[in-house]
């Protein structure tokens, strides 16, 4: 049985995180936000100064969508585009003020959202749950960056 259950361990990942999205996106409607903005409000709320290279890896964002999502961000004062100093090719990107609401609330939202998702498990689950999912999650890393150096 366990050997079943364990065979379906990539679908069942790949089905939770298609789910919670749905689930989110629901929420998320109320700003009138795409799942895409919220990504990058997300992860710019977390790494200012971040590349627009390194933002669409980790939003796993195509570069040419990205560049939308950013123009219109750029166009509601709530993100604002710097030159590298680095590179003069590139751009730094920083979050206005003008978002730190929309962020704010977009937090609050994915909070209910979480909270929702994880109604059926008491809070020793939970604990036990994001323990087990960050060991596996290091697991992958490291693998990856072994695959990587190889």
């Amino acid at each position: 049985m366990t050997t079943d259950r364990l065979r379906n361990f990539g679908f069942l990942m790949h089905d939770i995180v298609r789910l919670y999205k749905r689930h989110f996106e629901r929420h998320a409607r109320e700003l009138g936000l795409s799942m895409a903005e919220c990504k990058v409000l997300a992860h710019l709320s977390r790494n200012e100064g971040i590349s627009q290279a390194r933002l669409a890896e980790l939003t796993e964002t195509d570069p040419m969508t990205l560049v939308r999502v950013l123009d219109r961000m750029q166009q509601q004062q709530w993100v604002e585009r710097r030159p590298d100093p680095a590179d003069r090719r590139a751009h730094r990107l920083y979050l206005l003020d003008a978002s730190r609401p929309v962020v704010a609330r977009m937090w609050k939202l994915a909070e209910s959202a979480r909270k929702e998702a994880l109604a059926a498990i008491d809070i020793g689950e939970r604990e036990q749950l994001l323990s087990l999912l960050e060991r596996v999650h290091s697991q992958l890393l490291e693998l990856d960056t072994q695959k990587e150096s190889a």
